[in-house]
């Protein structure tokens, strides 16, 4: 038997989120995306189906990144209009007992006081069952949206997001003793004022002096993850995520991401098992690979290139929209297309890479079609390469979800690799089986922890 696999729904309060044009599809809800009952009902299939979490992206702008205009971001829906994911979070923690929530928020949207103390609050209502996808923005209309004139500079946001994350640490960590509610009603006693103190932060961007407004939750800090996968987006993962989001091209390409972020994870001081890999991967199930294929080829009469286009361009800061798609990608000489080319073309002998196939290839190179067997037995393989879990993506929401609980799920049980029941506990506590619900004592939060906390654990 197997470790199991770790399953989150990734999804997004967009009308369009990764496999764009399937909005128009007759079965999805995905236009429905301002209905709570859309939440709801997917939020109870995954429950029910003991998926681990329902992981939310987020933009907070939309740029003019195909044919130097944000026409088909509009007009496709391509992340807009996109809802903010921490309010959908709180709005199914009644709706849910046991499904993590786990939502994105970027540095630039939010004062990490005001943003600690959201999270905070959602950490109690649900029983301690939230995550926080960390993000560095570089959006140029989201710079705008909050005041910059240009992004800030690369390097330069990771150097800030240190900050923000500090000063987040200082008060869920440190402001606050475990022991500080005392509840004495004969003494009129809520909480003892000597086991609460101010963080007294001053740095580059913030100053910030607590203390802390909310009192300790199930998990003080919620789950980290992080998604950026430039050495300084990986250095930052290492030192402070809990789990890092990867879309590897295949297991071997993994594999090799997979052992650069350890090595940077070392270095933090920490161990291998102080880091969970989700491989961001979709499915098409068919009782047979005929008709699994079959089904795949229909979900694709839907699809816009035009969309994968714009969404794939926008990531790498390339307008496609302004160059010819039927010409070789090796004409553009583009630095960093190289990688991605040369994947294809060794994937197709003898085919020269146009920029239409390497869309195309880029946008579908985590889809696996297939059998629940055939399915099962790839994820073993990307479970080899050293990934803990998979984000799921949709192609039709909730269809996408339910065909894969229905069919991959049981057979994914009868190897291991998929969780029967939720054990107790917080979703730190169920995604680390073992440990406490708190941060472990190497992370660097730990370090603003009260002496006296300190010593006790």
């Amino acid at each position: 038997m197997r470790k199991r696999l770790i399953f989150n729904a990734f999804s997004m309060n967009a009308v369009s989120h990764v496999y764009h044009g399937l909005w128009r599809h007759p079965q999805t809800r995905q236009t429905e995306l301002n209905q709570l009952s859309t939440w709801v009902e997917l939020a109870g299939i995954l429950e029910k189906g003991r998926f681990d979490a329902l992981f939310l992206a987020d933009v907070i702008g939309v740029d003019k990144g195909h044919n130097g205009s944000w026409d088909v971001y509009l007009k496709e829906g391509i992340h807009f209009p996109a809802n903010d994911p921490s309010v959908l979070a709180a709005a199914l923690i009644g709706a849910t007992t046991n499904l993590g929530l786990t939502f994105t928020s970027s540095i630039l949207q939010s004062h990490p006081f005001d943003f600690a103390r959201r999270v905070s609050t959602l950490d109690h209502l649900s029983g301690g069952r939230v995550g926080w996808n960390i993000v560095t923005t570089t959006s140029r209309n989201a710079a705008a949206n909050f005041g910059f004139d240009e992004p800030v500079p690369h390097d330069e946001r990771y150097r800030w997001a240190d900050e923000y994350v500090e000063v987040a640490y200082k008060l869920w960590e440190g402001s606050w003793d475990d022991d500080a509610v005392r509840l004495d009603r004969t003494a009129q006693v809520y909480a003892d004022p000597t086991r609460i103190r101010t963080i007294d932060h001053v740095g580059p961007r913030y100053r910030v002096a607590g203390p802390h407004l909310t009192s300790p939750s199930p998990q003080r800090t919620p789950v980290l993850i992080q998604a950026g996968s430039s050495r300084a987006g990986r250095a930052f993962a290492a030192r402070n995520a809990e789990a890092t989001f990867v879309v590897c091209l295949t297991p071997e390409a993994a594999r090799s991401a997979i052992a650069d972020i350890r090595v940077e994870l070392a270095k933090a001081g920490r161990r291998p098992e102080d880091l969970l890999f989700f491989q961001g991967l979709s499915f098409v199930v068919g009782s047979t690979e005929e008709e699994a294929w079959r089904k795949a080829r229909a979900i694709d009469d839907y699809v816009s290139t035009d969309g994968l286009a714009a969404h794939v361009g926008r990531d790498l800061g390339i307008d496609f929209g302004l160059l010819d798609p039927q010409k070789p990608v090796a004409d553009y000489k583009i630095e960093g297309l190289q990688g991605f080319t040369q994947f294809f073309e060794e994937a197709n002998p003898g085919k020269r890479a146009r920029l239409v196939d390497l869309v195309t290839a880029m946008s579908y190179n985590g889809r696996i079609v297939g059998t629940p067997e055939q399915i099962a037995d790839r994820l073993e393989d990307w479970q080899d390469a050293g990934i803990d879990g998979v984000n799921v993506a949709y192609q039709t929401t909730p269809g996408s979800f339910v065909d894969f609980i229905d069919h991959v799920m049981p057979v994914l049980r009868e190897r291991g690799l998929a969780q029967r029941d939720y054990a107790p506990g917080t979703l730190r506590e169920r995604l680390f089986p073992g440990r406490p619900a708190f941060l472990a004592r190497n992370h660097p939060a730990a370090r603003f922890r009260h002496p006296q906390r300190q010593a006790a654990e």
